[in-house]
């Protein structure tokens, strides 16, 4: 009898304290660590992957398009378990979920994913993601719709419209997103990631314990403040939910989603694929949740409305008009652009909410939205079209989920201004071809959307809706039909990236462009219209470039015909670097970069230098590390002159496999010329950590001294390593050499790298790459 009425006391005063702000703090608290736990693990494990895609941006965009996956199948778990599971039952079946979790701890790559393949790359990295840390995501996943619909059980005042509670988990998102970047990774290995998230999930396994107490002693209280476990079926119960509904749920979740990606590809594609550049967008992202799901907006809604199409009508701008403007602003624009129409659709989807007995079918149809808009941005839109179409796309579908935006074209009152909206389309879109055959096009096209700018804003208070649909459709089409053409004369997207070949504004050189970055050029005519009959190496690689020079010193060691390797393709230029006899062996991780630089209907170096000369396809670490030692004399590792900087490149382990492939008296080359990133001192402090050799550092900006260059010539930066102190004197020779200089740069390795401080010193220094 004693042991019943402590149990009963027991559940009383649990039940009082689920009820109360107790309950609420232990519900709060739980949700903070399950948010910080789901939204850690993602940048972790993308980073453990990314070395075996050669850094690739669109790993993160994948892992995105994945973890959203995993988070729709969490919250149909939790929908079902909520629905159909008896209540008391459902705290231990998802412990259970849990406990089946921690056998897979501490999650890793699976063994298998040691080699990754050169095709069907979408796919494998989805295996790789399943397999690797799939269970323990799907287990924290769930967490959020079902903490909510548990505490919407307890009685508390506010249990009514429990989701106020999703705003509060994602700032446990954010507090881990925005931690990662600048204390977890520049202070800890990965292995130490792991081990810290590893305990962390235990933690939470006993923190969802307590809330499955609270929610027992709910159930078995009999005061009536949560009757049984139809109480949260009364509220609202008479609220159906209709298919436009759903709809509209799943729009509204699938724009900033699919945006949140297109975006984050965006800006790492020019940077880096790194999570310092990864998890500020999604913090952004989440920090949006923060900010509007709740009955009043941290931040007033009208001010966001009424300059949101603005900015993003200036994005368009820029986005086909590139370099209009400095690039730090165009950057500043397009990051606002992305928080405002992210604001702009999760405020719509909170206003749109359910009640309280529908969240966990809300939150399920609002997951499956972002896993649809994942998946366009990350895996179809690289499908179906050959450039980056869906960013001013999803910017252009953010307008029109504008509040009213549908009624405004369907409204009679707007016929007029609809067709007004029809005319400036239609003119719009006819001066959008005519520019894409003009040599005019940038001006034209800057004129013609400034035009629709104004227009917008001299009717913003008539027909406002109206009008601002229209002026986002006619620049989206301007961006369509005459932003990409032109200059371009082939276009091929992979899963590394854009590729283009475009001919340079003097109509004498063709340029090979992936992202925003020259990777190459070949002079085909000269400035009176002639055809060009020789291939002239130029950019990078002109005749009084270092690593031109390179090979002059490389050849005079070598006891036999020199043998190079080269990482980074490109066009092929430095295929015509190598003399009669000689041997030069490519590596290569983008299949497109070797289709297009062996056609001769775009460059001819390969054709006409080294036509037998072998391209090994997939990531360079690990292929050459397949070669035998001491296979060449001069090895070049050109794949850091921007577009995703490749980090694992440039580890401690990296650089020591390299020395093993170049011969005693052999020489690197590491060409470091990057707007973004300083890399001469990583590459120095990384090499001092090995001992016995000597690192020579090739200013560009002692080109002066070199005197004249010739046409196309680009400066650039390099690093040499060597064992042979001869051959390192010779070159410290150079009027444009020194000793490379380590500065304070910690080195890198496999399970450490610090970008950040990288792009720091890059933006702080004047002696640094690319100023």
């Amino acid at each position: 009898m004693t042991g019943a009425v402590l149990k009963a006391t027991a559940e009383a005063r649990l039940g009082a304290m689920a009820g109360g702000k107790g309950g609420l703090y232990v519900y709060a608290a739980t949700l903070l660590l399950s948010a910080s736990l789901l939204f850690s693990v993602q940048p972790i494990f993308a980073k453990m992957v990314l070395p075996y895609l050669g850094g690739s941006p669109s790993v993160w965009a994948v892992a995105m398009c994945f973890f959203q996956a995993a988070l729709l199948a969490g919250y149909c778990y939790a929908h079902a378990l909520n629905r159909f599971a008896p209540h008391r039952l459902a705290p231990a079946i998802h412990l259970g979920v849990c406990a089946v979790a921690v056998l897979t701890l501490p999650f890793g790559l699976p063994e298998w994913a040691q080699d990754a393949p050169t095709g069907n790359t979408y796919l494998w990295l989805i295996g790789v993601l399943a397999v690797g840390v799939g269970m323990p995501f799907f287990a924290v996943s769930a967490n959020a719709p079902l903490l909510q619909a548990w505490f919407a059980r307890s009685g508390h005042p506010d249990a009514a419209d429990p989701y106020f509670l999703y705003g509060a988990s994602n700032l446990g998102s954010l507090a881990s997103l925005l931690a990662y970047p600048f204390l977890i990774e520049p202070l800890f290995g990965v292995e130490t990631q792991r081990a810290v998230w590893a305990a962390g999930f235990i933690g939470l396994i006993l923190m969802l314990a307590a809330c499955g107490l609270l929610l027992m002693a709910t159930l078995s209280d009999t005061s009536g403040t949560a009757d049984t476990e139809t109480s949260d079926r009364d509220a609202g119960a008479d609220q159906a939910i209709s298919f436009r509904d759903r709809i509209g749920w799943i729009a509204l979740a699938f724009i900033p989603s699919a945006l949140l990606v297109a975006f984050t590809t965006h800006i790492t594609t020019d940077i880096a694929s790194a999570p310092f550049l990864w998890v500020i967008p999604l913090a952004t992202f989440l920090g949006t949740f923060v900010i509007v799901f709740r009955d009043r907006s941290l931040i007033p809604h009208d001010p966001v409305t009424r300059l949101h199409p603005i900015v993003v009508l200036v994005t368009l701008l820029t986005v086909f008009v590139p370099h209009i403007m400095p690039t730090l602003l165009e950057g500043v624009i397009a990051f606002a652009a992305f928080v405002l129409t992210t604001l702009v659709c999760h405020r719509a989807l909170y206003d749109n909410r359910p009640a309280a007995n529908k969240l966990t079918e809300f939150y399920l149809y609002m997951s499956l939205g972002g896993v649809l808009g994942g998946m366009f941005a990350a895996i179809i839109a690289p499908q179906i079209f050959n450039s980056v179409v869906e960013y001013p796309l999803l910017l252009l579908a953010g307008l029109l989920a504008r509040p009213g935006i549908l009624r405004a074209f369907t409204t009679a009152e707007n016929r007029d201004g609809i067709l007004v909206s029809a005319g400036i389309i239609t003119v719009t879109a006819i001066a959008a071809m005519v520019l894409a055959l003009g040599p005019s096009q940038l001006i034209a096209a800057l004129v013609t959307v400034l035009l629709v700018g104004v227009a917008c804003l001299v009717f913003l208070s008539r027909v406002r809706e109206t009008w601002l649909a229209a002026g986002a459709v006619s620049a989206c089409l301007v961006v369509l039909a005459g932003g990409w053409l032109g200059s371009e004369v082939y276009s091929e997207r992979s899963f590394f990236g854009v590729s283009r070949v475009m001919i340079s504004p003097d109509g004498q050189f063709r340029r090979l462009v992936h992202g925003s970055t020259l990777h190459g050029t070949e002079q085909f005519q000269d400035a009176d219209g002639n055809p060009v009959t020789d291939a002239v190496p130029s950019s990078y690689y002109h005749s009084k470039a270092p690593l031109t020079r390179g090979f002059d010193v490389a050849r005079k060691a070598a006891t036999a015909p020199m043998a190079t390797g080269v990482i980074g393709l490109g066009a092929g230029v430095l295929a015509c670097r190598r003399a009669e006899g000689e041997t030069m062996t490519f590596y290569e991780i983008d299949p497109v970069i070797d289709r297009i630089a062996r056609d001769p209907q775009h460059f001819t170096y390969m054709k006409r230098c080294a036509p037998q000369s072998k391209t090994i396809i997939g990531d360079a670490r690990l292929t050459l590390a397949k070669q035998p030692d001491a296979a060449y004399d001069y090895l070049i590792i050109d794949a850091f002159s921007s577009d995703a900087v490749p980090a694992h490149l440039l580890s401690r382990e990296a650089l020591a496999m390299y020395l093993t492939k170049i011969k005693p008296n052999g020489l690197i080359a590491f060409h470091v010329s990057n707007r973004h990133l300083e890399l001469e001192s990583v590459v120095a402090a990384t090499v001092a950590r090995l001992g016995g050799v000597h690192a020579v550092f090739a200013d560009h900006r002692q080109v002066k001294t070199l005197g004249k260059l010739e046409d196309g010539a680009v400066p650039s930066d390099v690093v040499y390593l060597t064992r042979n102190e001869a051959i390192a004197d010779e070159i410290l020779s150079w009027s444009d050499t020194r000793r490379a200089d380590p500065r304070k740069t910690a080195p890198w390795t496999d399970d450490y790298a610090d970008l950040l401080s990288a792009i720091w010193r890059r933006y702080t220094r004047e002696d640094v790459a690319g100023k």
